[in-house]
């Protein structure tokens, strides 16, 4: 990822929350409930990221059984989980309190303007320091591993 991706990284940001909600309700279609983001795994690096895997929601034999719907759910199921744990790992990710502050309300879908009156600041500076969120998140090599190795283009 580099700084072409920025326009990438606001468009993730700014689907988070529908894409919640779509995971909640592809996980009632398949499953019958949902599962909590704790259940989903934790994150590999190095060379067990790098190792084939098969899917985790479901064996090669059940897939075959499934018809061509509910396979295509399941891989947009495992895609669209994928988005939303790299957004909430790159919380973590910021260093900056205020610019932690300003990514939440982002994930939380606050207006510039809902986002400035919380910090006490201006339309402007939130959109300055949203920039350099995005930029950060664009360049960090966790991101972009987490994305890249589930074969998503970003």
């Amino acid at each position: 990822m580099s700084n072409q991706t920025e326009p990438e990284v606001g468009y993730l940001v700014g689907n988070y929350r529908f894409w919640k909600k779509e995971i909640e309700r592809l996980e009632h279609v398949l499953f019958g409930g949902s599962f909590s983001m704790g259940s989903w795994g934790v994150a590999q690096y190095g060379i067990d990221a790098a190792m084939p895997k098969g899917s985790s929601i479901r064996s090669a034999k059940e897939l075959e059984r499934m018809d061509v719907r509910e396979r295509s759910q399941i891989f947009r199921l495992e895609k669209l989980r994928t988005y939303v744990y790299a957004l909430e790992v790159a919380y973590d990710l910021i260093e900056d309190e205020q610019l932690k502050t300003i990514y939440d309300c982002l994930l939380d879908g606050m207006t510039h303007r809902q986002i400035a009156e919380h910090l006490s600041s201006s339309k402007d500076y939130v959109r300055y320091k949203k920039a350099e969120v995005f930029s950060q998140i664009s360049q960090n090599s966790q991101i972009r591993t987490l994305l890249t190795l589930q074969n998503i283009a970003v």
